[in-house]
Order: C-alpha cells, then sequence, then structure tokens
C-alpha cells in the first residue's frame, strides 16, 4: 500500500546563480576486482550550480554513489577532470584535499554515523574539535547548528535516545556545523519512515532556500528528487537526463 506524505515548502526567493561550485569533465572511474572490470564512470560531464539542490537517481549499482564519492574528493579517479569551486582536485595534495573537505564541505549517509558514546551536541562537534577549533567555540557553534535543525532540545541526549529523524537531523547538523559551501547526501532518507523522511527533505529543502545551501543528495526516491531543482539520471555509469524541476510546492514521499 502505498503512503503519501505532503509538506508544504517556501519557494525560493531569488534565481539560482549559474556559477558552478562543482564541476565534472569527462570523468572516469573503473574497479578491477581481479577477475572483472567494473565500469562505474563512463565518461560523465556535468555541473551543479551554486545554491542549487540535485538528485542524483537512478537502479542500484549504475554509478550514483560512486560518483559523489569522486566528486567529494573521497575516490580518486582514472580520467577526466573534477574542479571544486573553481580548483581541480587535481591540483591538491591529499592533506589539502582533506582540509578542504573539513571546511568547506559537509556529508549526510543513510545510517546516520553517529558515535553512540557521544551525546548529539558532542557529536555535531567533533569535526570541530578535530580541526582544532578551541572547545569554547566549537561547543556554540555545534549547539547553534542543532538549534537550526531544531534538535537543541536534545542536545545532551545520546544517539540510542532519539528517534531515527531525530538522529538524522544531529547528522545533517554535524553536516553543516562547519558552514560548508556544499552538502553531499547518500540516501538521506533511507532508513527513515515516510513521515520522518519528509520532514528530513523538507529540513534540506528549507536550509537550501533560506541559507542558499548546495546539496547534492543521491537517493532512488522520486519523492526525494521531485523536491529538489534538478534530477540527474544515471544508467550503467552514465549520464542519460538531465532535467530541471518546476520550484517545488510541496515535498512528496512513497513509500511501500
Amino acid at each position: 500500500m502505498a503512503v503519501h506524505v505532503e509538506s508544504p515548502v517556501v519557494a525560493r526567493v531569488a534565481p539560482v546563480t549559474a556559477e558552478p561550485i562543482v564541476e565534472a569533465r569527462e570523468v572516469v572511474k573503473t574497479y578491477d576486482t581481479g577477475q572483472v572490470e567494473v565500469h562505474a564512470l563512463r565518461g560523465v560531464s556535468f555541473s551543479v550550480a551554486r545554491g542549487d539542490m540535485v538528485a542524483i537517481m537512478g537502479p542500484s549499482g549504475c554509478g550514483k554513489t560512486t560518483l559523489l564519492n569522486c566528486l567529494s574528493g573521497l575516490d580518486a579517479i582514472d580520467a577526466g577532470e573534477i574542479l571544486i569551486e573553481g580548483v581541480p582536485l587535481s591540483a591538491m595534495s591529499d592533506r589539502e584535499r582533506t582540509d578542504y573537505r573539513a571546511r568547506r564541505m559537509g556529508f549526510v549517509f543513510q545510517f546516520y554515523n553517529l558515535m553512540p558514546v557521544l551525546t548529539a551536541v558532542e557529536n555535531v562537534e567533533l569535526p570541530l574539535l578535530v580541526a582544532r577549533v578551541r572547545s569554547g567555540e566549537a561547543r556554540r557553534r555545534a549547539l547553534a547548528a542543532l538549534e537550526m535543525v531544531g534538535l537543541a532540545d536534545w542536545a545532551g541526549h545520546l544517539p540510542d535516545e532519539l528517534s531515527g529523524g531525530q538522529r538524522q537531523r544531529a547528522t545533517i547538523a554535524r553536516a553543516l556545523v562547519n558552514d560548508p559551501a556544499i552538502v553531499w547526501a547518500d540516501e538521506p532518507t533511507g532508513d527513515l519512515d515516510s513521515e520522518n523522511a519528509g520532514e528530513i527533505v523538507e529540513l534540506m529543502r528549507r536550509l537550501n532556500v533560506e541559507r542558499g545551501l548546495t546539496f547534492l543528495i543521491v537517493t532512488h526516491d522520486i519523492g526525494v528528487g521531485r523536491a529538489t531543482d534538478r534530477i540527474v539520471r544515471m544508467v550503467d555509469g552514465r549520464i542519460v537526463e538531465d532535467n530541471r524541476m518546476e520550484v517545488p510546492r510541496v515535498l512528496a514521499r512513497h513509500a511501500v
């Protein structure tokens, strides 16, 4: 039985600038298992404008997550070029790429990746402490990020004391605490029920609209895709469709 959840969302106030924040040029990625070569990306070219909210969709194994990992510098490519804010990743050393991710990128994953022995605020402030931000400043910024996602009252709770939706909100707060230029999300609603999923997508859309955050979201859920500015579809390591959506008025979630 299909479940349909809708939530209102404010329309974008200003048009998105055409300035690309991330650009892929003929990107190739192949995995060699020793027995077979897997051509995960086959000459992928596309760009994401600053302030855009983009969904990458397609069947399992089509290269969606590989593309996200390559664009964010988590995974190396075999050919082509990737530019972030106009700078080629190939021009950065491993340390520079790591530092850049810590300063300018946020990550949201399906299974939260929260430390179970740390409270929500301690999980959120952890990236700042790793980046050697002073503890008092890290705590202030972590609390502000939790306030932003509506989780301030749960700052002192452990992950096991939070619902799935609250854990994902904490994950989003952690992704935002360093004031990133771009947020990468890999199936951010995949482990949530339809109600919590709708709330998380609405939250991301609100942060995109109100704060101008750029989101690139890997998802299999067409309801999530329809809440974005643009759906890019992949099949067998290639982009086969790239459609800009009308400004969403509602967020829809379909689950079986």
